[in-house]
């Protein structure tokens, strides 16, 4: 008699082998193209959803935060993953959030009902394969295996575009809403941090020049694009 973990395993293995002509991968890039939003219209909605929802935590009260947001990673992935649901009125009241902006959800890819469920993020390099892919990725493993770069002139970002940073201390992200960034500090002074969203001068000055989008910055890395929201042109 065969167990329920294993017909489990043998259900999921079936599933993935089913669905093998899917894993094409177009770009090289570790993303399958199953998880990619070809049509402008899904890329646009994508964007929108991904901006609001970050820029959204901002204007709450710390205990009003969803409790997995405690550094700049964490933002990321929620504004991620809470972009690609359906936005229906269940979700608005989980969410704890009004005056959603007046934008479609995006169609070909419904988290959680992808091929891969909820693990919507490469963690590791290899053939394109289940395992490869997981729930959690921190801020490095984000850029070098989820986004692609796109130049180190911030007048080149798009919202929703990353901006990375590296000063061998530590890796920090941001998200490029336009006129402003937001992004988490993570813990700072035996505390658990905070969101802010200077503007875009504001960041310009920022008294640590290390956190500056500037091309003479050796820390910043650049301007960043999401896989899925490659060009198909």
């Amino acid at each position: 008699m065969i167990c329920l973990s294993m017909f489990r395993a043998l259900l999921v293995a079936g599933l993935f082998a089913l669905a093998g002509a899917e894993w094409h991968d177009s770009y090289g890039d570790g993303t399958p193209d199953f998880l990619r939003l070809q049509s402008r219209a899904d890329q646009e909605a994508f964007r929108g959803w991904f901006c609001y929802l970050a820029e959204a935590q901002f204007y709450r009260l710390p205990s009003e935060l969803p409790r997995e947001i405690t550094d700049c990673s964490a933002l990321l992935r929620y504004a991620y993953r809470e972009g690609l649901r359906t936005h229906d009125g269940d979700w608005l009241r989980a969410q704890g959030l009004i005056n959603p902006p007046l934008l479609g959800d995006v169609r070909e890819v419904r988290y959680p009902n992808t091929p891969l469920g909820a693990s919507l993020f490469r963690i590791r390099e290899g053939p394109l394969a289940p395992a490869s892919f997981g729930q959690f990725a921190d801020a490095k493993t984000l850029m070098r295996w989820n986004t692609h770069f796109v130049a180190r002139d911030l007048r080149q970002a798009r919202p929703g575009d990353l901006l990375f940073f590296d000063d061998a201390q530590s890796f920090h992200s941001m998200i490029y809403l336009g006129a402003h960034v937001v992004y988490h500090t993570g813990p700072q002074s035996g505390g658990p941090g905070e969101i802010r969203r200077p503007s875009i001068p504001e960041l310009m000055r920022f008294p640590e020049p290390r956190w500056r989008p500037v091309e003479g910055n050796a820390n910043f890395l650049g301007v960043f694009r999401w896989n899925i929201l490659r060009d198909p042109s």
